[in-house]
């Protein structure tokens, strides 16, 4: 088989390209993941300290909420197989209204806390839906090496979360799934950042509610994750397509 240009994959969710809500998560973290170019000159009114000195990290993975965090692609797996399976997945689900979002402060322990885009209610389909995507979809990666696992386990998990480490490679799915969108790093003081953006969001998003309409399949190269391939929802592309579309991510 021969070399892929990715280190890893991850399978995430996105707004619709070209909606307000993307090209605000874009602004907001420096980084348009669909072009792979940086997005320059976000400055939230009345924010003094520098902005993008606060989003390197989501930055780095670009606009997202993870339903498969990144991962190494099985060995008897090659990029084409990694195609199949999430078109495969994609086309068995429909696009559907997941939830409407907000601006939120979302607590990390002993570290203080990162701002983020998160769900205003329960958002049931969304769940069932990122739990369908865990079952079907993690089998894809490789077992964790004992590095990835260390950084995995960084925060305090829960006994029920180092169970799904072990058993989906992920703490945070299934039940433990909390989907949102992060907006900045992990700050001491949260709340400054917080109330900017949830100013800025009110202002550039005319519609709050997140539209599910593809998954989308993100690589990783030189330390940052951009758009590969998105996959509609409920539609079939043709297996041709794919096996075209695939050679470009190899060497």
């Amino acid at each position: 088989m021969l070399a892929m240009t990715y280190s890893r994959y991850a399978i995430y969710l996105t707004p619709p390209i070209g909606s307000d809500l993307w090209a605000f998560g874009s602004a907001v973290i420096g980084r348009d993941a669909s072009t792979g170019q940086d997005v320059e000159g976000f400055s939230p009114e009345g924010f003094a300290a520098p902005w993008r000195e606060l989003t390197g990290e989501p930055r780095r993975h670009g606009f997202h909420a993870t339903l498969i965090a990144p991962f190494r692609l099985r060995a008897d797996l090659d990029i084409v197989d990694l195609i199949d399976r999430v078109a495969a997945f994609a086309r068995a689900s429909g696009p559907f209204d997941a939830c409407a979002l907000e601006v939120a402060r979302i607590a990390v322990a002993g570290r203080g806390a990162f701002v983020a885009l998160r769900p205003t209610g329960p958002a049931r389909e969304l769940h069932g839906f990122a739990d369908e995507a865990v079952r079907k979809l993690a089998l894809l990666r490789a077992p964790l090496t004992e590095a990835e696992r260390r950084r995995r386990e960084s925060g305090r998990l829960t006994p029920l979360q180092r169970y799904f480490l072990d058993l989906w490679g992920y703490p945070y799915v299934l039940t433990e799934f909390r989907p949102h969108f992060t907006l900045t790093n992990v700050l001491a003081d949260a709340r400054p950042a917080e109330k900017a953006l949830r100013s800025e969001f009110d202002r550039r998003v005319a519609s709050k509610t997140l539209r599910v309409e593809t998954l989308a399949l993100f690589g990783e190269r030189d330390g940052r994750f951009d758009i590969l391939r998105e996959f509609p929802l409920g539609r079939r592309a043709p297996r041709v397509a794919m096996r075209v579309a695939a050679a470009a991510f190899i060497d």
